[in-house]
């Protein structure tokens, strides 16, 4: 198994990590809340909130992320490592992506969204070139 292959598994977990920061920083999160979480995360302010909004960008970009890194090893034009690289620099900005949207800086967040954006690019560019 391949560091990207492993790269799209972090991706997986990482809105659940952003789901347990968001119901942990609203506090009181009992199990009644369980019955129904989506009402309760719609009340939620601030970091939680935001926590939260990461949460569902990061469903939103995993998909993407995991076609590119299976149809670049499909093709097999590009180098393993460029691929494993691209998958982890790609980790590393949804990481980014996750702080930033947390302590709220917007503008930060917005770029290295761009640059995950990107990174999934470089990834289809990388299938779609033969490697040297």
């Amino acid at each position: 198994m391949t560091v990207a292959f492993w790269c799209v598994l972090v991706a997986i977990m990482l809105p659940l990590i952003c789901s347990v920061i968001a119901k942990a920083g609203g506090g009181m999160y009992t199990p009644r809340h369980n019955h129904d979480p989506r009402s309760y995360l719609d009340t939620l302010e601030g970091f939680p909130r935001r926590a939260h909004a990461a949460q569902l960008n990061s469903y939103e970009i995993t998909p993407a992320f995991a076609a590119a890194v299976i149809i670049a090893h499909i093709a097999g034009n590009a180098q393993l490592v460029t691929i494993d690289v691209l998958a982890v620099l790609f980790i590393t900005s949804r990481l980014l992506y996750i702080i930033f949207y947390i302590i709220d800086l917007a503008m930060m967040r917005s770029i290295v969204w761009l640059v995950g954006l990107g990174l999934i690019i470089g990834l289809f560019a990388a299938s779609a070139f033969p490697a040297a």
